[in-house]
């Protein structure tokens, strides 16, 4: 039973097509992050053709949310040194004499 009053996308993935709810403002939102899963479930079904499609996803999402974790890792270590920059120069702008 489908609501026809909800806005839905349709999308693929593997080849496939799937018909998701998305509000018509997040629409290429969905339709970018539905690219880049069928790219990367594409890669991996590149890589061994004899997997099934559920396999292929789960290892599509575990990669994706490596990329996911490391990108975050990497802005918190970027946050962390901007911090350590602002507190050293607010330290030197303290010690500065008035002119």
């Amino acid at each position: 039973m489908t609501d026809a009053s909800r806005p839905t996308t349709e999308i693929s993935l593997l080849g496939r097509y799937y018909v998701i709810a998305c509000p018509p403002d997040e629409q290429d939102k969905l339709e970018r992050a539905a690219r880049y899963l069928d790219k990367a479930m594409n890669g991996i079904h590149a890589q061994n053709n004899l997997l099934g499609s559920e396999r292929i996803a789960i290892m599509a999402a575990l990669n994706i949310t490596h990329e996911l974790l490391e990108t975050l890792d990497a802005q918190r270590d970027s946050e962390r040194s901007l911090d350590a920059l602002s507190s050293r120069l607010e330290a030197a702008l303290a010690d500065t004499p008035p002119r």
